[in-house]
């Protein structure tokens, strides 16, 4: 499936997080959703990605944004990632890559399948606001910060 392009709905989705909670895109509704994509927990630019969210929480969360991690690792292994590095957002496990492909975001390479680094901005009307197909996995959240500090006043 072909990457969800700047205006269109976002695909729905359920899928659990790290503690087993379940999360839905309809959970969402009305609030700034910034989903991203990772192909593995615990390694060099998926943990300078995750952590570089961590960092910038504060000011998405300032402008009504939440954080949701998606990758398709097990709970437990989101669940040690999360702890290890206090990540303050849920982190999905998409095992059978299910959502990954609806976002575009799945490699899947015969035995192999691994989540593309993909990032959107999805608007409170559901629909993706941005799409970062080549993510800067060190400032992972400076391009969503710069268009949610133009469109929405930080509370």
């Amino acid at each position: 499936m072909s990457t969800p392009k700047q205006g269109d709905l976002a695909p729905a989705f359920v899928l659990r997080d790290q503690n087993g909670t379940p999360h839905a895109l309809s959970d969402f509704q009305g609030q700034w959703l910034v989903l991203y994509f990772y192909p593995k927990d615990n390694t060099p630019h998926c943990t300078a990605q995750a952590c570089s969210l961590r960092d910038a929480f504060a000011d998405l969360r300032r402008h009504g944004a939440t954080v949701l991690g998606v990758s398709l690792d097990s709970e437990d292994s989101h669940r040690a990632f999360a702890r290890q590095h206090a990540l303050p957002f849920p982190l999905l496990s998409d095992l059978h890559g299910t959502v990954a492909r609806q976002y575009g975001a799945l490699w899947d390479f015969w035995l192999f399948k691994y989540a593309k680094r993909r990032a959107f901005l999805i608007a409170p009307n559901g629909r993706i606001a941005l799409c970062e197909t080549k993510v800067d996995v060190s400032h992972a959240a400076a391009r969503f910060l710069a268009y949610l500090a133009e469109s929405v006043p930080a509370a």
